[in-house]
């Protein structure tokens, strides 16, 4: 181990019970689709012929767009689409991303140590917590499996049951409860037709007439997260985030205008620790950490193989190299438990 001690910064900052931020990213790991994925999908199996003839020219050019590697997101930004339109691609979006988490839950019944997620979970519970607060963009039903695995209750907003509205947290008692804020909705949430949002446990199939509330990037994005049950969602995040003086990010980019700003504020003004673990640091995510504004701080990234990984840190000027895996959930749980 090198002479500066990168395991004990990991620890301290765990150690103030962080708040858990899961990007896509945290998911990808399980074989979860990525943005490209997700773009290469909707262009393939959104058919011709249900794009509405106002709309032809706009479909054109989204495609054309995402055939010169233009990201989904960005594609999205620079075409303004109908509601009809947009209704499609999130069907599409919804289809590919709930096979994928369907597969997952299957190898999640089997295999009752597949999510390392859910053993560090129950390693912060091992105190006098009682509750732990998870924020993630990712549409996935992940974090509730996770959970699910160490037989541990978990809230997003909703009652409990097979078939689940829109409820306080005061709805269901428990002695420990991890809050799973989802900013961006979430597979088995959908809009029905009594313009209410349901969420509808193992959801291998859309009820009629009912939409999946997901939120897509693109223009719509903002319009749709200042309504329900998004705006008290995101408003719950920025809670958890406001009082929380730990941030503990798996996967996550630093794009994202819902959980960014309020996070950025608390370690820029308050100086709060935030240590980040993924596959590769973003662009995004440099720029931000080693600005200098961020005072406290540990990311880690891959190195050069799957062994290997690249530490970098506020209290140690130069990015350390080690031949141990500490960028993966897994990895990183042997360096701090």
């Amino acid at each position: 181990m090198t002479e500066f001690n990168y395991q004990k910064q990991a620890q301290d900052y765990y150690a103030h019970a962080p708040v858990i931020i899961l990007g896509s990213g945290a998911s990808m790991a399980f074989g979860l689709p990525g943005m490209r994925d997700l773009a290469d999908y909707i262009k393939s199996n959104i058919a011709t012929a249900t794009i509405p003839d106002d709309q032809s020219e706009n479909w054109v050019e989204f495609c054309g767009l995402l055939e010169t590697d233009v990201d989904l997101e960005s594609a999205l930004h620079q075409v303004n689409f109908s509601q009809e339109i947009t209704n499609l691609i999130v069907q599409s979006a919804w289809v590919l991303i709930n096979s994928c988490d369907e597969d997952v839950y299957k190898r999640s019944v089997i295999d009752r140590a597949l999510f390392p997620l859910g053993k560090l979970l129950s390693h912060m519970f091992r105190s006098s917590l009682t509750r732990l607060n998870i924020i993630t963009t990712n549409y996935d039903c992940l974090a509730e499996y996770a959970c699910d695995q160490e037989e541990i209750y978990h809230y997003s907003g909703f009652s409990h049951g097979h078939t689940k509205r829109l409820s306080s947290p005061a709805h269901v008692k428990c002695n420990r409860t991890v809050n799973i804020w989802k900013v961006h909705g979430s597979l088995d949430w959908f809009f029905s037709e009594l313009n209410e949002t349901i969420s509808i446990a193992k959801y291998q199939y859309k009820p009629d007439g009912y939409q999946p509330q997901i939120v897509t990037p693109g223009i719509q994005k903002y319009q749709k997260t200042h309504l329900e049950p998004f705006r008290t969602i995101i408003g719950s995040a920025d809670q958890a985030l406001t009082d929380a003086n730990s941030y503990l990010c798996f996967g996550f980019g630093f794009n994202d205008e819902h959980i960014q700003p309020k996070l950025l504020s608390k370690c820029e003004r308050d100086n709060a620790k935030i240590t980040v673990v993924t596959y590769a640091l973003t662009d995004q995510a440099k720029d931000l950490l080693f600005s200098g504004k961020i005072k406290n701080f540990l990311a880690i990234e891959r190195g050069d193989s799957d062994g290997t990984s690249k530490i970098y840190s506020s209290l140690h000027n130069d990015p350390i190299l080690v031949d141990t895996d500490f960028w993966s959930m897994n990895g990183f749980m042997n360096l701090i438990i």
